[in-house]
């Protein structure tokens, strides 16, 4: 009820034409609180509505999971560009986005710092031209803690990140590294690259958010304050650059920035990512469902923080992957990775 009061609120404030709900109860309480000029829609088909308005400049996809697949697939169809703050779409169908961007002329543009840092980088560059890039990681909440100690790690410590703001599944994520991973497989789709050239390095600072190393062992990076608006500006108001009102780096403040490897070992989310990136198929698919029920297993606090990474490897290998599966093929593996990591957890 409160979100729908919020919901409500954002529809008066900002004029909104249109909205989208899930939940039909939810749908019919909204219903009362907003002017008749509105038009609310519900479900995937009402997601996919909306992604189609002739009137829509650019479709912004934010949803979590499955879920923003086929509204991101129609928006592009209609001629769209996409901007993309859910990963998971480019995790699970990243060959089929891509592909069909490509066909439409669309553009896909990132959200995701790492990913916005590495587009402005590029500027266009073709993927030839690259040597490697390069996601920076926070390392998470757990970035010392010794490996022997991760075991008995709480909800509570593992909802506080060092540097982010975020929701409670992604703040899980970065403390398992696992959202470090899926970005591996994002970037692979986003900038055409194959997955070797993909790499990750530890940065706690958050300061600098993704570089690039050019065939002549050049790099640039990317670098702006800890703060989510710049992306998410940058991805709508994009080529152009319009002044805002976020603070300024001020370098004589900056102590230090700091770099380390990613310990593979202790958070083996990263080497599940990127075996499922190598190869490719419903892989990728699988984990993130895997890792999906896996954490809200652990928010749950059914099941210890290890078992999540534990979940998502025997789900992974109990899968008979598909290669250049349809979208169909996707979802169906999904679903299937749902079933049998909730089994491995029950």
């Amino acid at each position: 009820a409160a979100k729908n009061d919020d919901i409500a609120r954002q529809i008066a404030e900002f004029d909104i034409k249109h909205g989208c709900l899930f939940d039909q109860r939810g749908l019919d309480q909204l219903k009362s609180q907003v002017d008749d000029g509105v038009t609310l829609h519900s479900g995937e088909d009402g997601l996919i509505e909306l992604a189609t308005l002739p009137e829509a400049d650019m479709v912004l996809i934010a949803i979590v999971g499955v879920a923003g697949l086929r509204p991101a697939l129609a928006a592009i169809e209609a001629g769209k560009d996409i901007a993309v703050a859910s990963k998971e779409i480019l995790v699970m169908a990243g060959e089929i986005v891509m592909s069909a961007a490509r066909e439409k002329g669309v553009r896909v543009l990132p959200v995701d710092s790492e990913h916005n840092a590495i587009f402005q980088c590029l500027e266009d560059r073709s993927s030839d031209d690259v040597s490697r890039l390069i996601l920076t990681a926070s390392g998470g909440p757990f970035r010392q803690l010794p490996s022997h100690e991760l075991a008995s790690v709480t909800k509570a410590q593992a909802l506080k990140h060092p540097t982010w703001e975020m929701g409670q599944k992604i703040t899980i994520d970065s403390a398992t590294l696992f959202n470090k991973g899926l970005e591996m497989i994002e970037a692979r789709w986003l900038f055409d690259i194959e997955m070797q050239r993909v790499d990750v390095i530890v940065h706690p600072q958050s300061i600098i958010h993704s570089m690039v190393e050019f065939i002549d062992n050049s790099i640039l990076a990317q670098l702006s304050t800890t703060d989510m608006c710049f992306p998410i500006q940058y991805a709508v108001t994009w080529p152009d650059r319009v002044p805002n009102t976020l603070p300024p780096l001020d370098f004589s403040e900056l102590a230090k920035l700091e770099f380390e490897a990613p310990r593979w070992n202790d958070f083996p989310a990263l080497s599940l990512a990127k075996e499922a990136g190598e190869k490719g198929g419903t892989l990728p698919a699988v984990m993130n469902a895997a890792n999906e029920v896996a954490v809200s297993a652990f928010l749950s606090e059914s099941i210890p923080f290890p078992k999540i990474w534990e979940t998502v490897g025997a789900t992974m290998a109990s899968h008979h992957n598909v290669n250049q599966p349809g979208l169909d093929e996707i979802i169906d593996a999904d679903l299937q990775a749902r079933a049998k990591a909730s089994e491995l957890i029950s």
